[in-house]
């Protein structure tokens, strides 16, 4: 059964975070991305809880009302901020010194990587959905014409009225790029739930503008890795996603998916959790 906790990590920093599973297992925690939710992840957080783990998956800064900076103090949505944020998380949640798995999905996925790069020490897994590792992105960016076309978005989330043209004639742009992209209209409902409103949308975007310190070249990462990409993701093409590889020095397993947009886990769940669960179990905490 996944419930909803409150996990305070500091003063006025309180996160919603869904939780399934003893407290004392292994934890996994599995960060969401951009136009999402911690909903992305509530088929897994059940069936990783009904197998022995302790799942958490948290809305993020700005996505959790009680861990909301200003949107406008860009400073506060570095990346750095949000890595320590899931590091804090870990802590609040019983496992500051024990080793966990971690899974990533599009922004969450970037904080991922970065984590796996910086403390691969403190990882007994990394899994990740729909974002590729970020030299291979860049690589593809420089060498795949499709690649730029496919993360022009990102432009457009830096204008200053980004968010009413999101948020208009009931968040519009998020219903259609989910449906998509094949998610089911009661996620869709779920996720809007927590960003369909502009205070909340407005610390999403944050996110994009405020890249740019804290960021730094990520290299080969040495944690066994799980990397899982739907051939119908309309923001990362092939060349990025097989040439993740290239980037990982340890154990590493690709799957495509036939027919699979962005959001693998709400549009196949039971597959996606039999996939992490399989990796994850390869490699025990």
């Amino acid at each position: 059964m996944v419930a909803l906790r409150k996990v305070e990590t500091r003063p006025g920093f309180v996160f919603d975070v869904s939780v399934a599973g003893d407290p004392a297992a292994p934890l996994v925690l599995m960060l969401h991305g951009f136009g999402v939710s911690r909903h992305l992840w509530d088929a897994q957080v059940e069936a990783l809880g009904q197998a022995g783990y302790f799942a958490a998956a948290p809305n993020q800064r700005g996505y959790s009302a009680g861990a909301r900076p200003d949107p406008a103090d860009l400073e506060q949505y570095r990346i750095g901020h949000m890595i320590q944020d899931a590091m804090d998380l870990v802590e609040a949640l019983g496992h500051g010194g024990r080793r966990f798995h971690l899974v990533g999905h599009d922004w969450g996925g970037s904080l991922s990587w970065e984590i796996a790069d910086r403390t691969p020490e403190r990882l007994a897994t990394l899994s990740m959905m729909s974002r590729p590792h970020p030299a291979a992105f860049t690589r593809a960016m420089r060498d795949d014409p499709e690649q730029p076309h496919r993360s022009r978005h990102h432009k457009g989330f830096l204008e200053p009225d980004a968010v009413p043209k999101l948020l208009a004639d009931d968040a519009q742009w998020l219903r259609t790029r989910h449906a998509l992209n094949g998610v089911p209209p009661a996620a869709v409902e779920k996720h809007l739930s927590v960003i369909g409103n502009t205070e909340a949308m407005e610390a999403a975007l944050a996110w994009y503008r405020a890249r740019g310190p804290g960021h730094r070249p990520t290299g080969p990462v040495t944690v066994p890795t799980l990397f899982v990409w739907g051939d119908k993701d309309d923001t990362v093409g092939r060349m990025a996603a097989e040439g993740t590889g290239d980037f990982v020095a340890a154990p590493y397993s690709f799957v495509e998916l036939p027919g699979v947009g962005h959001y693998a886990p709400d549009q196949m769940p039971e597959r996606v959790s039999a996939l992490l669960l399989e990796h994850i179990a390869k490699y025990p905490a």
